[in-house]
């Protein structure tokens, strides 16, 4: 009997033939054998792409999950890849160690995270996969396979980012750093000086980023450096309040921009600035209740003020529906092959659209923007490229699908979605 599985956002499902939770290797090296194929994997389906889509089997790592090991004289943690983002903050914290950067939500599993080249923001800081120091998978054969930074650097860089594709990952090894502190700070400004201090902005400190409120025309920005200072109280988070009241203003003022610009720019102005300091863990991640679509590209680092330009005034100018803020984080480049960030820093924007609504029209407008910049999409985020779009943003595209070939010649994990990315005959 078929079984349901959705995406976080409700927006891809699926009616699998089987869906199973292997307790551990063993027995996800048997499914990969007899389940029925394709096989696809879900961490926590935070994923906007059809990517776990399947009607053969979807195989869940929320059993595999947990602390294997750990290197203290070296910061270094093994753990298992179904382990969800939230609980290996406390892992690590509780071993002295800490991931060197984040991104906003910590619900994902690191093998999912790792997967899709999921990031935090900082032009010196790399994506979860940079962190990599060995790695452990069943291949399509239903063999454990593993492979080393210091024996097998070709194959950590083919396959630290695979889209679940390359095998299943079953226990990571992840080069991390001692716990620290952070001051984290937030304050409102004009997106004209946003963009005219682009670059001088985001190199000030060790990580920053910002969101551009639509219809606004003021940004937070958001600055996060490390500290030695003593903890203080984080400020009560309001970001579903305000996502709410944007929504309301959208909705009741849809006819009356004027007056909807003039409310929301005046509410904005007032957002007071926040500073505070404290373990790594308590910083980073925001809680996310409103669920939305998501289309994220990572630019050439020097193109990202002018393609957010563009994004905001298509934004303004034909999609009053839209209310969510735009986020811009950097991301340093890294040798991994199918990193969006290979060989390149990068500046990531990211559009959201309300679960609740249809987001393709908007989505569909603003990729040409994005794609004439020379961005490559997030592989877990909306976009609508194919594998012969794919082989000329990624130079080392062809070795990367031979490596995949070698780890899945029967095409086990290949969805008709998957074989359109890589270009598959099924």
């Amino acid at each position: 009997m078929a079984t349901a599985w959705s995406n976080w956002s409700g927006f891809v499902t699926a009616s699998p033939k089987l869906i199973a939770a292997p307790a551990d290797a063993g027995e996800l090296a048997e499914l990969v054998r007899s389940a029925p194929g394709p096989l696809r994997v879900a961490g926590a389906g935070h994923s906007f792409t059809p990517l776990v889509q399947s009607d053969g089997a979807i195989v869940s790592l929320e059993k595999i999950e947990g602390l294997v090991s750990h290197d203290a004289a070296n910061n270094r943690a093994r753990v298992r890849a179904g382990t969800r983002l939230g609980a290996l903050m406390h892992i690590l914290q509780d071993i002295g160690q800490g991931l060197p950067n984040m991104g906003d939500i910590d619900r994902q599993a690191i093998g999912g995270a790792l997967g899709t080249a999921t990031h935090g923001s900082g032009p010196t800081l790399g994506a979860y996969h940079t962190q990599l120091e060995a790695l452990q998978l069943v291949d399509g054969q239903g063999e454990l396979r593993e492979f080393s930074r210091a024996d097998d650097l070709d194959m950590i860089h083919a396959t630290g980012v695979a889209l679940g594709a390359f095998g299943v990952l079953t226990e990571v090894a992840m080069n991390n750093i001692a716990s620290y502190r952070l001051r984290r700070r937030k304050w409102v400004l004009p997106i004209g000086d946003m963009l005219k201090n682009f670059e001088m902005m985001m190199a000030a400190h060790r990580s920053a980023e910002f969101y551009y409120i639509p219809f606004s025309g003021y940004a937070q920005f958001i600055a996060s450096d490390l500290s030695d200072a003593a903890p203080t109280t984080r400020p009560t988070e309001d970001d579903e309040e305000g996502l709410a009241t944007l929504r309301k203003l959208r909705t009741a003022l849809r006819w009356l921009p004027r007056l909807r610009r003039a409310l929301i720019r005046g509410a904005v102005k007032k957002v007071p600035a926040e500073d505070y300091v404290q373990d790594w863990l308590n910083v980073y991640a925001s809680e996310r209740r409103t669920k939305f679509n998501e289309m994220e590209y990572h630019l050439p680092y020097e193109e990202g003020p002018k393609a957010l330009a563009e994004i905001i005034a298509l934004t303004e100018k034909h999609f009053p529906e839209v209310y969510f803020p735009i986020e811009v984080r950097s991301v340093a480049a890294d040798e991994f092959w199918l990193s969006p960030f290979y060989k390149r820093l990068t500046c990531s924007i990211a559009i959201h659209h309300d679960a609740a609504d249809d987001p393709l029209p908007f989505m569909r407008a603003a990729e040409p923007i994005f794609r004439k910049c020379g961005g490559r999409p997030h592989w877990g985020k909306m976009h609508s490229l194919k594998a012969a779009d794919f082989k000329k943003l990624y130079p080392r595209w062809d070795d990367a699908m031979a490596v995949r070939r070698d780890i899945d010649p029967q095409n086990r994990f290949v969805s008709p979605y998957m074989a359109g990315l890589f270009g598959i005959q099924q």
